[in-house]
């Protein structure tokens, strides 16, 4: 199944697949330079279906467990100073997504969204310490009965132009479920309570709606 956010660049993908297929098959005489712009044309067709995939992953909401938002690999766990919402420290859990990761976010917990702002921004490599402040990104806030207030951040990279975010303020949201995308490589930071347990590893492969970041008995 494929999200509904790549609907559009999947058929243009497509009709451009097929154009130049043909286009080449009309015009160009060469046998082994005809098969390689069929091959390339499969393969980058194959490469946008595979970026915008949306598997289905049935997820037992729970209070108690934060659970990672993306597919990726954890980059950053540390104790930081968050300046646009909390305004003190918190304990930063950054996911890296390469452009062969599935980009769907969604909810690390259940919850009330209490905020819910888009930035305009850079787009400086998803892993510079920077980006974090200065790319384009959107920041969330989802009040949540165990945890407290729980931040995460999606930040666009190089290669990502645009940012999908479904959260809205006032907005009761279901752990697991989508809440939105991010086109084309980047990461998401999550802003715990300092004092969180966490349960991932530097370095570990995170499974969106499956990997459990923090949880509490």
């Amino acid at each position: 199944m494929f999200h509904k956010e790549g609907a559009k660049i999947i058929l243009g993908s497509l009709v451009t697949t097929v154009a130049v297929v043909l286009l080449a098959e009309k015009f160009i005489a060469n046998y082994w330079l005809l098969k390689f712009i069929e091959v390339f044309a499969l393969v980058f067709m194959v490469l946008i279906l595979q970026f915008f995939r949306n598997p289905k992953r049935p997820v037992n909401a729970a209070d108690h467990t934060i659970i990672a938002p993306v597919d990726g690999k954890i980059v950053v766990i540390e104790e930081v100073y968050e300046p646009e919402y909390f305004k003190d420290k918190r304990l930063q859990v950054s996911i890296f997504m390469s452009p062969i990761n599935v980009h769907v976010t969604r909810y690390a917990v259940n919850g009330l969204v209490k905020f819910s702002k888009y930035h305009a921004g850079k787009y400086l490599v998803a892993w510079h310490p920077k980006a974090s402040e200065e790319n384009e990104r959107t920041t969330v806030v989802i009040e949540n009965s165990v945890f407290g207030d729980i931040l995460y951040r999606q930040i666009a990279g190089a290669l990502a132009r645009r940012i999908v975010n479904y959260a809205k303020e006032g907005m009761h949201v279901v752990q697991g479920t989508d809440a939105g995308f991010i086109k084309f490589g980047s990461r998401v930071d999550l802003f715990l309570p300092l004092g969180t347990e966490i349960d991932v590893e530097l370095n570990q492969k995170a499974i969106g709606g499956k990997t459990i970041i923090a949880k509490k008995a």
